[in-house]
């Protein structure tokens, strides 16, 4: 009896050391980030590439139609103007002394039809005189044809001055369009951007192949879209006036709504290996855009379909074959199931089978022992260590 309750006390003394040895050895459970299983909306979205940009609807980079010195600049950067507002004025007196000339030379064409014309109008009086006294025998005939004569002719310098009329009036027209040439005046309402050259500068229009800086960049903010770089890939499923959401770096967790306004007919290959399509995307409120400015850079997601009240899984939870690690509670382990999907974005895929709504899988797929039949336990529920 004594032997055998020595062996019984050696064993459990065995049993309890290999207990404690299995405690302290264990595997500790891996913190990992969870998400749900729920119900909501899944879109199925493209977005562009690389940047895009907030670009104007209309900017124009105006120059005189002919070179000259800068005599009067009308504006400075970031004024508004309004449509057919003066920007800039070229030395032109040489011009404005045309236009007086010809305006002085049509006052002189009009006096002179004038007289022409009363003395035309005075020599038919007369020839009808004279073709009254023949019938009643007073004058010959010769002196008739005389009255006659001199009123076709005096008739005929009427015309030639009311023509003259004509002339001087073209001439005033030729004028003020080559002193309309000297001056440079807004096409729209919009901010001036720039302005290059100042006042006693010479200024010329860009000659062809050579471009210049323009005399005045002006632009109309009141209408804005964004020029975003789509891949080749994508842009054959996207349509005009589909719904889009525009991010802009400078207003960080701010969403603006729009829709596509425009998708270029062409490939841009910018570079190797990288064909992309330019896709405009219009904002759909002009109010919101007042804070924005030309040049910000921005992106879009535009939505290609979408299906509300499906079910759904964090995209970031799906592997390579559609496999997800859920997490099972009553065992504390991670199980990976396969699963069937539909829509799909960056941020959520929608469940056709596999999955239940509830059920919760791992997110922190990229931890270190982090796979199928590990111990786990939500972050949330691991304790914080104590501050010192």
């Amino acid at each position: 009896m004594r032997r055998l309750r020595r062996y019984l006390i050696l064993a459990f003394i065995a049993a309890a050391i290999a207990g404690a040895a299995w405690y302290f050895t264990r595997p500790e459970p891996i913190p990992v980030a969870l998400g749900s299983v729920d119900h909501g909306l899944v879109e199925r979205t493209v977005a562009n590439t690389r940047a895009a940009s907030v670009t104007a609807c209309r900017r124009s980079r105006l120059a005189p139609k002919t070179g000259g010195q800068i005599a009067r600049m009308a504006v400075k950067k970031g004024d508004r103007v309004r449509a057919g507002q003066v920007l800039l004025e070229l030395w032109n007196q040489d011009l404005v002394a045309n236009q007086r000339l010809a305006e002085d030379q049509l006052k002189a064409a009009r006096l002179h039809s004038q007289e022409a014309c009363l003395a035309a109008d005075l020599a038919a009086r007369d020839a009808d005189r004279a073709k009254r006294l023949q019938e009643q025998g007073f004058i010959s005939e010769d002196r008739v044809d005389r009255a006659v004569s001199d009123a076709e002719t005096r008739r005929a310098a009427c015309n030639a001055a009311q023509a003259e009329i004509g002339q001087a009036q073209a001439r005033i027209a030729a004028a003020e369009a080559e002193l309309t040439r000297t001056v440079l005046r807004a096409p729209f309402d919009g901010v001036v951007a720039d302005v290059t050259g100042e006042l006693g500068e010479f200024t010329t229009p860009s000659p062809p192949g050579i471009p210049t800086p323009p005399a005045v960049d002006l632009i109309d903010d009141s209408c804005l879209y964004v020029t975003a770089p789509i891949d080749e890939v994508d842009a054959p499923a996207i349509r005009l006036k589909m719904p889009a959401r525009i991010s802009v770096d400078a207003f960080p967790g701010r969403k603006f709504k729009g829709y596509v306004r425009r998708v270029a007919p062409y490939v841009l290959e910018v570079e190797k290996q990288a064909r992309t399509v330019d896709v405009e995307v219009e904002f759909g409120d002009r109010a919101q855009t007042q804070p924005l400015l030309v040049g910000y850079s921005a992106d879009v997601e535009i939505v290609l379909d979408a299906r509300d009240n499906v079910l759904r899984v964090p995209t970031a939870a799906i592997q390579e074959g559609n496999r997800v690690l859920v997490y099972r509670a009553d065992k504390g382990i991670a199980e990976e199931r396969r699963i069937d999907t539909g829509l799909s974005n960056w941020q959520y895929t929608e469940v056709t089978n596999g999955l239940a709504p509830g059920e919760r899988v791992v997110l922190s797929l990229e931890k270190p022992g982090v796979k199928a039949g590990v111990k786990i336990v939500p972050e949330s529920a691991v304790a914080s260590p104590p501050r010192k």
